[in-house]
């Protein structure tokens, strides 16, 4: 059974910073892209940065420079650390697991953990 569980987020002030980490079971962690995506109220759910088994990561614009996604293959973890928080930052964060299997693409999901910006 597959299972991607989360641990941290929360509250914080703008400029501050949190870390949120996510433990994956079930998988042959080094087969899959890991990354974080977000989904605002009322919004759609992005992709906030990604992380091959080999290390290259992948970070949307509006979050460059502030984050920074991690992984360590013999403990199958991933971990983004944010920094210089802002408001607009707020959000339901959520672990993703990704692979391509020829034409199909296997993705696993974690329940999502709340991060929550004051201005």
């Amino acid at each position: 059974q597959v299972q991607l569980v989360e641990s941290g987020g929360g509250l914080v002030q703008s400029g501050g910073s949190l870390r949120v980490s996510c433990a994956a079971s079930g998988i042959i962690f080094s087969r899959y892209v890991m990354g974080w995506y977000r989904q605002a109220p009322g919004k759609q759910r992005e992709l906030v940065a990604d992380i091959t088994d080999g290390g290259i990561t992948n970070y949307a614009e509006s979050v460059k420079g502030r984050f920074t996604i991690s992984r360590d293959n013999t403990e199958n973890t991933v971990t983004l650390q944010m920094n210089s928080l802002k408001p607009e930052d707020t959000a339901v964060y959520f672990c993703n697991a990704k692979r391509s299997l020829g034409i199909d693409i296997i993705n696993f999901w974690a329940q999502g953990t709340q991060v929550t910006v004051s201005s």
